[in-house]
């Protein structure tokens, strides 16, 4: 019997020009199709304009320039057409999607289509919903007494998976998709039973735990910052009045 962590994943992973879903960009994006463990997968690029100003500080990571956005990147409202597409057939031919911190990436992705194309995320997923696994949720859960940082580096340093252009969108999203595998592999016990519907379920709960625990752990700091317990996505921000 094969199981899921042997079976067809999908992958998708964004860079951008911050860390606030509510206001930054996407500058890139990659989806990652993987039929089998060991199989050549299919990847889909995407190099965006984002029609803002890029930061320094999010160039040094990514690798890319404003300058470089500007003459080789393509207009934001048709690249999130085609990746809200993308992502609503995986979730059509019921291909698990690995996104690792998964609240990033698609909240993200959900405010972008907001603001380029007057839709939502969800919209797309009406005909059938994502099964997301997120390799950062499910390896706190299942290993969490574990010290140490869980950055997809640190998780593919844990599970021994090669990453070999970090913040790059399709490195980062292959890695994460061999992250699950192993994860899958380490913890078939637990894991071979539960299809990927019941861990995108059990994966809300486990992160709205995972949520409080650091929300408790900041406070006992004295840090204001607050943490959102919502997963795989934010609910989108009331209309100003």
């Amino acid at each position: 019997m094969a199981y899921w962590y042997e079976g067809p994943l999908a992958a998708f992973d964004t860079e951008t020009t911050g860390v606030d879903v509510e206001s930054d960009r996407i500058v890139s994006a990659a989806l990652v199709v993987q039929d089998a463990p060991g199989v050549r997968p299919r990847v889909t690029r995407w190099l965006v304009n984002p029609g803002v100003p890029v930061p320094a500080a999010a160039s040094a990571v990514h690798g890319l320039s404003e300058e470089h956005l500007q003459r080789n990147g393509r207009w934001p409202a048709p690249v999130m057409f085609e990746i809200a597409e993308l992502l609503a057939e995986q979730a059509s031919a019921g291909r698990p999607l690995v996104v690792m911190n998964a609240p990033f990436d698609l909240t993200l992705l959900d405010r972008e289509l907001r603001r380029h194309r007057a839709s939502s995320l969800g919209h797309w997923l009406e005909p059938a919903p994502l099964r997301v696994l997120d390799p950062r949720v499910l390896d706190r859960h299942l290993d969490r007494y574990r010290k140490g940082r869980r950055t997809l580096t640190d998780l593919c340093a844990h599970y021994e998976v090669t990453l070999a252009d970090a913040h790059d969108a399709a490195a980062d999203a292959l890695a994460a998709l061999e992250v699950v595998r192993a994860v899958g592999r380490r913890f078939a016990a637990r894991l071979e039973r539960l299809s990927p519907a019941d861990l995108h379920a059990l994966q809300a709960t486990w992160h709205a735990a995972q949520a409080r625990g650091l929300q408790a752990w900041f406070a006992r700091s004295g840090s204001p910052e607050t943490v959102d317990t919502s997963w795989p996505l934010r609910p989108g921000l009331p209309a100003a009045a």
